[in-house]
């Protein structure tokens, strides 16, 4: 039963019109009716990228990877040679939302602690 100011999706809709009201999934001859199904698409992803540079301590790089993502220190470890020896890392996927929280966090951090340490994001394909 629908009350007033329920919302009703046209999926929903085209459900009760073939089927009735009363949600039955036969149809007068017997033959059962298949309601449409939408289709959830997860949202993108973004890969937050960590950049090299010759001014920031590593030392600041691993404590910014345990912090910002939670890695062990030997993981944070290995992730800061990474980004020391090939100028970028990937440090992390996520929504677009998170994946931006997570730069702006680094990027404040790194600020009050007066390093020019760089965080960016991009979309995965």
């Amino acid at each position: 039963m629908l009350h007033r100011g329920s919302v009703v999706s046209k999926t929903m809709m085209t459900g009760m019109m073939t089927t009735g009201m009363s949600g039955g999934g036969d149809d007068a001859d017997g033959t059962a009716l298949l309601e449409p199904r939408t289709r959830t698409r997860r949202p993108p992803l973004y890969k937050v990228l960590l950049l090299n540079d010759d001014f920031t301590p590593m030392e600041f790089v691993v404590h910014v990877l345990e912090r910002f993502f939670g890695m062990s220190h030997g993981h944070a470890f290995e992730m800061m040679l990474t980004v020391h020896k090939q100028g970028l890392a990937v440090v992390g996927v996520f929504t677009h939302e998170i994946a931006e929280t997570k730069v702006g966090q680094v990027m404040d951090f790194a600020r009050r602690h007066q390093h020019p340490l760089q965080c960016t994001m991009e979309r995965e394909d």
